[in-house]
């Protein structure tokens, strides 16, 4: 859903809600339209500023992006190793973090696509602070995808390697089909990826193999 354009331009507004409302407009405008193709007065005119203002408060659009990008990561890495907590895996981890996941990105779901966009310039900033926590996130879920397979009597690094592909393509899924469902809560989504996993789970061979 689009912001509507605000009076955040005029005088009187504290700097620091000034800031969060570029912050929250600049996160909506690059989760939804990616990097390359989202535009700086774009952002200002949701917030009712200008271009300029834009400038002086966050330095350059990957300045901008780096700034909506930090907490975003951070929400997300912690919310994964919250759900995956101190004591390993169980079966029923991947609807915790799933869960996890869908409770951090409710209010503002595209900024998923902030940590995920693949328009972002390589070598900048903003391409290796995404990529950073992209690596956090993958490896807990390496160490959480290859402790389920142990669990099921697979010590085969190819399994878990493949298992890990599998899990990362399954989430950007599932996330984008949450994005175009907004009637969905997060507690629903949860309770359809538990449907989902049971029947993927009655339709493997009797004995796993």
């Amino acid at each position: 859903m689009a912001t509507p354009p605000s009076k955040a331009g005029t005088k009187g507004v504290p700097r620091e809600h000034r800031a969060r409302q570029m912050l929250d407009a600049a996160t909506e405008e690059f989760g939804t339209r990616g990097y390359a193709a989202a535009s700086l007065p774009a952002i200002a005119a949701r917030v009712g500023v200008t271009k300029t203002l834009l400038h002086q408060y966050f330095g350059t659009k990957e300045d901008l992006y780096t700034a909506c990008l930090v907490p975003v990561g951070d929400r997300l890495l912690e919310a994964v190793r919250a759900a995956m907590g101190p004591d390993g895996t169980t079966p029923q981890t991947p609807l915790r973090v799933l869960d996890a996941i869908f409770t951090a990105l409710e209010g503002r779901r595209e900024s998923w696509f902030v940590l995920y966009d693949t328009t972002l310039p390589p070598g900048g900033e903003a391409a290796r602070t995404a990529a950073g926590y992209r690596s956090a996130i993958d490896r807990l879920a390496a160490a959480g995808t290859a402790e389920l397979l142990r669990g099921a009597g697979s010590a085969d690094p190819l399994d878990a390697d493949a298992l890990l592909y599998v899990w990362r393509d399954l989430v950007a899924t599932l996330v984008r089909w949450w994005v175009k469902h907004p009637e969905e809560t997060p507690e629903a989504m949860t309770r359809r990826c538990a449907r989902l996993f049971a029947a993927a789970a009655a339709l493997a061979p009797e004995g796993g193999r």
